[in-house]
């Protein structure tokens, strides 16, 4: 488990980076594409430091530098983790978020356990989807996660469309189960949001900003969309 030290900001693991470079021959057998991502996962101080400090994934410098920036874990209640594997992400709420909080994470994955949290292996798109979370919730959520992506294709076009339809239904179930002035946080892609999806954010929070953490690699297209202040039954008058 991860230790306490992330509690009072996010120290940057790039500069605990001094080695040199390493470089990883193509072997037979294994596609170029594979190499260069070898060859990123050894370079990357984040990687290294996830692995120091006991992180299941270089992810969950990503939530503590959304959390650093926007304070959205300190005093939510009831928490929702979307696309929860392999689990950083939930390690980080468990150790910044309140004595009394209940964690409910999913995913299409199997996910190790983690004290303090509850994982159930489902899809967020399944028709008893919504049904399931509520029940296990037992009360409206005041922060909803989604770090939630498709697989890469390589067709940046197909990617951010497939990855926006994962926000959209991160969204839609987020604008149900949130409290009045709870907070959502989704992954998107380069070019932000379509602009209905901003329109509702927009509509529904009190305040809606993008921003890319340090821990996202630079050559990444990935932002996040932060959205805090959730206007409730008024805001979403439109979409019951």
């Amino acid at each position: 488990m991860a230790g306490r030290g992330s509690k009072g900001g996010t120290r940057d693991p790039r500069s605990r980076s001094r080695g040199k470079h390493v470089r990883v021959k193509t072997a037979r057998g294994r596609k170029l594409s594979s190499t260069r991502w070898l060859e990123r996962q050894l370079n990357d101080p984040f990687v290294a430091e996830a692995r120091r400090l006991g992180y299941r994934a270089r992810s969950a410098f990503k939530l503590m530098g959304i959390d650093d920036k926007f304070q959205i874990l300190r005093r939510a209640r009831r928490i929702v983790d979307l696309g929860a594997a392999p689990g950083g992400w939930a390690q980080v709420v468990v150790e910044r978020g309140s004595k009394n909080m209940k964690l409910l994470g999913i995913d299409l994955q199997d996910i190790e356990p983690l004290e303090g949290a509850e994982f159930l292996k489902m899809d967020l798109l399944a028709a008893d989807a919504e049904e399931r979370l509520m029940a296990a919730l037992d009360g409206p959520a005041d922060l909803v996660l989604s770090d939630m992506a498709n697989a890469a294709t390589g067709h940046k076009q197909t990617d951010h469309l497939k990855t926006m339809a994962l926000c959209e239904a991160a969204l839609d179930f987020a604008l149900k189960v949130l409290a009045p002035g709870g907070a959502f946080v989704a992954k998107v892609l380069v070019g932000g949001t379509e602009s209905q999806l901003l329109a509702t954010m927009k509509q529904n929070f009190a305040v809606v900003r993008h921003f890319k953490p340090d821990a996202s690699r630079q050559e990444s297209s990935e932002l996040y969309v932060v959205a805090k202040g959730f206007k409730g039954a008024a805001g979403n008058k439109d979409r019951g």
